[in-house]
């Protein structure tokens, strides 16, 4: 047991505090968050994980969606409470994140081929990209003008949180389809952002070591309808639980 502790803490010791974006209204989220922290070696009671409220907004404003301002808003606030703070690094989870069984194991792998590389952002999770995997080591670097999705498992390392951080805000700034980057979806906005930093050096993952749990949405308003009716709703997350298992 304590052989795989000491495997889990060697990717968590990459940075100094992990925060969830999480609706404080979606317990449910926050308790399977709990178990997947458990399953990677870790607790929500550790003192360098934290959930961190996420905004929920009255109206989507230039966003695509309320959700989509949320989630912005929320990251936006976590890359400023990290600089606040003077935190080195910070991983940004969402409360969907989903670890694998064999998390430990091969993060242990990843925070070793990390520390023998000059690093700025480090991507966990991420869709619509398949990068080529190193034979020599379990992440590869990603060009700046590379996009991809997703937003749930991100850490940034050192000025990148600031950087990241006055970015985003000046998006803020912006009306929605400005040529320098207006309000959209927070993982676009990173997106942009590493294409305007090509000095900041970008890592994935390869193979991915978290992805994104099927869960009742909060992005789209109004969720689907197996989500909105009560008893439907509670056989839809069991449903979805029995197929994680499977």
């Amino acid at each position: 047991m304590q052989g795989r502790l000491r495997t889990a803490g060697m990717f968590f010791d990459l940075f100094d505090h992990a925060f969830i974006i999480s609706l404080p209204t979606r317990a449910d989220r926050r308790a399977e968050m709990a178990r997947e922290l458990k399953k990677a070696g870790r607790s929500v009671d550790d003192a360098r994980v934290e959930f961190f409220d996420a905004v929920r907004p009255d109206d989507a404003g230039d966003f695509p969606s309320i959700g989509a301002r949320g989630c912005f808003m929320s990251h936006l606030g976590v890359l400023g409470e990290a600089a606040r703070r003077g935190l080195d690094a910070v991983a940004v989870f969402e409360d969907d994140l989903g670890f694998p069984p064999d998390f430990q194991t091969r993060s242990a792998g990843i925070a070793r081929a990390l520390r023998d590389v000059d690093w700025d952002i480090f991507y966990g999770g991420y869709e619509d990209i398949r990068p080529t995997p190193d034979a020599a080591r379990p992440i590869v670097r990603i060009a700046p003008t590379e996009g991809f999705r997703t937003s749930h498992f991100i850490v940034f390392r050192g000025g990148a949180i600031a950087r990241a951080r006055d970015y985003l805000a000046a998006m803020l700034a912006r009306p929605a389809g400005s040529p320098q980057g207006g309000p959209m979806h927070v993982d676009g906005a990173y997106c942009w952002f590493r294409k305007d930093n090509p000095d900041l050096s970008c890592w994935l993952a390869a193979p991915k070591i978290g992805d994104q749990r099927s869960s009742r949405s909060d992005i789209f308003e109004g969720g689907r309808w197996f989500d909105r009716t009560p008893i439907v709703r509670d056989g839809a997350t069991i449903a979805r639980r029995l197929f994680r298992r499977s």
